[in-house]
């Protein structure tokens, strides 16, 4: 065999066997618009360079002088460059050709937003629908929670997924467990992850959701269980967005793995075009176009890309270059964000202010995060940030942080809700700001007080014409209490009491009544509640003994 044949055999060999283990580690799409596939070529040629040169240096030294040019810089070399350059070349020539200052009304037109009427678009809640939770509780009740499993905490930990969904009507996060490390992974591969944590927002409660099979695929995983790896050999041309963890209704886990689109140049306009439902037991995969994605799915379009695709509706209004300079009528949205849940969707919340930055609103925007459907609301007032720490003036003396807020319909009246965290992060109090009035401002030790307070002050100011605390039907209920349990919500104690001839559950928090903790099993007990036939918890308005 020609010796220069086999020099170029040995170098593909070597540059298939190198771009192999290289595609297994990164998983570049196989696709134009990914910025990974230039950098995995370029990876490639290098390859090939090195192994062509290492070759050419094991020539004698006698060759290595009489034609050093040819050894340094041969044909194959020149022609390596000469690839390398072009992939360079492309990269650049894309990226100028998805700049916005050539696009922008393209890139305006990613996102389009309607506007909206508040008090029709969002339904009402009573204190008993209002989310408490913010992430960082829900990861200290999750993290609580698994000590309490003594029989996999010492085998596994739970991931920092945290999704909000809406799981049959109610608003939870859910999160997969995860092995503690690669031994424990050795030792439980065979049977998989065997469930997930679900915590419900409103009531706080955390449930281990133990699965008859354990998940074989996640992020947690290794080799060909690996998620992302699990699914760039399905599908190796699809570019994916980050994958977030759901349940369906039947509590089934899967994996949404939206898939980008970038619609202007090579790597600009980027939008969502489908995503990949990932079965996170089997693996089984299935893709769907985004007006196609079942109603159960709620996250297909992350915040981030809601935002950025606003901030480009807002500032390109008059051209990129009223954006850069004159600004006018250009808008953003402020820093920070939250989630809402209407109907059977989760909507994206976040303040739009102009770009100077004024500390006040001129409105917010909600977002369907499964359908990208966007409206915008007129509605000026403080931005998040001046009513986190209007807020935190009403407990000063206290020193509590509030947390980001959530956007709420009381009594009409656009609402940022919020928690307010000791040091320790602990809920210790609620607060209530209006949002156009924000010096309009309550704070209770719990949501039921600071919801009353709150329409009682917009009943004071002559804002709200509903009376302060609506009247409600109460029922009784007189039994033996069947059992009794206890978990700590906002800060305060919280027991939960099943009695005999009631399928229902009733709570009663020891920051309404301290009588709660002396009730046991087996006691009669008098329970004045608000009866609600869908509800799975009813709290107590008035306990009664004797």
């Amino acid at each position: 065999m020609n010796k220069t044949v086999r020099k170029h055999l040995i170098c593909i060999l070597g540059t298939l066997i190198f771009g192999a283990g290289s595609f297994y580690v990164t998983l570049p799409a196989l696709n134009i618009h990914s910025g990974g596939l230039l950098s995995f070529l370029i990876s490639l040629f290098v390859a090939y360079g090195v192994l062509y040169l290492v070759q050419s240096l094991r020539q004698s030294v006698q060759q290595l002088h009489t034609d050093k040019k040819a050894l340094l810089a041969p044909k194959t070399i020149k022609i390596l460059l000469a690839l390398i350059a072009i992939c360079i070349l492309v990269g650049v020539v894309g990226n100028l050709a998805g700049a916005r200052i050539f696009n922008a009304k393209r890139y305006r037109e990613l996102l389009s937003v309607e506007d909206g009427d508040f008090t029709t678009d969002v339904s009402q809640i009573t204190f008993e629908q209002i989310p408490r939770l913010d992430l960082e509780s829900a990861q200290r009740l999750g993290d609580r929670k698994m000590g309490e499993l003594s029989d996999m905490v010492s085998q596994f930990a739970v991931m920092d997924n945290y999704t909000q969904i809406n799981y049959k009507g109610r608003p939870v996060r859910v999160t997969p467990l995860a092995y503690a490390d690669v031994f424990k992974w050795l030792s439980n591969v065979k049977e998989g992850i065997p469930g997930y944590l679900m915590i419900d927002m409103v009531s706080q409660e955390v449930e281990l959701v133990r699965l008859s099979e354990g998940m074989k695929y996640s992020t947690a995983e290794h080799f060909g269980r690996y998620l992302e790896r699990h699914l760039r050999f399905r599908y190796p041309t699809k570019i994916f967005a980050d994958q977030t963890f759901e349940v369906n209704e039947e509590g089934t886990p899967f994996w949404i793995c939206p898939t980008y689109r970038y619609t202007i140049g090579l790597y600009g306009g980027r939008d969502i075009e489908g995503a990949v439902l990932v079965n996170a037991i089997n693996g089984e995969s299935v893709y769907y176009d985004v007006e196609k994605i079942p109603a159960w799915v709620d996250r297909v379009y992350n915040a981030e890309l809601i935002i950025e695709q606003y901030d480009f509706y807002g500032t390109l209004i008059n051209g990129f270059w009223n954006s850069v300079f004159a600004q006018k009528d250009c808008t953003i949205t402020t820093d920070g964000y939250n989630y809402m849940a209407q109907g059977d969707d989760v909507y994206m919340y976040t303040g739009v202010t102009s770009v100077a930055a004024d500390q006040s609103n001129i409105g917010f925007i909600l977002s369907n995060q499964r359908t990208k459907e966007t409206k915008f609301y007129s509605v000026a007032g403080a931005e998040e940030y001046s009513a986190m720490s209007s807020a935190e003036g009403q407990v000063q003396e206290m020193r509590y942080t509030a947390t980001f807020p959530l956007l709420l319909n009381i009594a009409n009246e656009p609402t940022y809700f919020m928690a307010l965290k000791d040091a320790g992060a602990l809920v210790k109090r609620y607060a209530m700001v209006n949002v156009e009035q924000y010096q309009i401002v309550v704070a209770g030790a719990t949501v039921e007080e600071c919801e009353e307070k709150y329409r009682a002050r917009l009943a004071e100011e002559g804002i709200s014409e509903e009376p302060p605390a609506p009247a409600v039907s109460t029922e009784e209920i007189t039994a033996a209490i069947t059992s009794v349990r206890n978990a700590v919500v906002g800060g305060n104690t919280c027991y939960y009491y099943t009695l005999e001839g009631s399928d229902k559950t009733f709570s009663l928090s020891v920051a309404k009544d301290e009588r709660a903790v002396i009730l046991n099993k087996g006691d009669t007990v008098t329970f004045v509640y608000e009866p609600k036939e869908e509800a799975w918890i009813l709290p107590v308005k008035e306990l009664k003994l004797g």
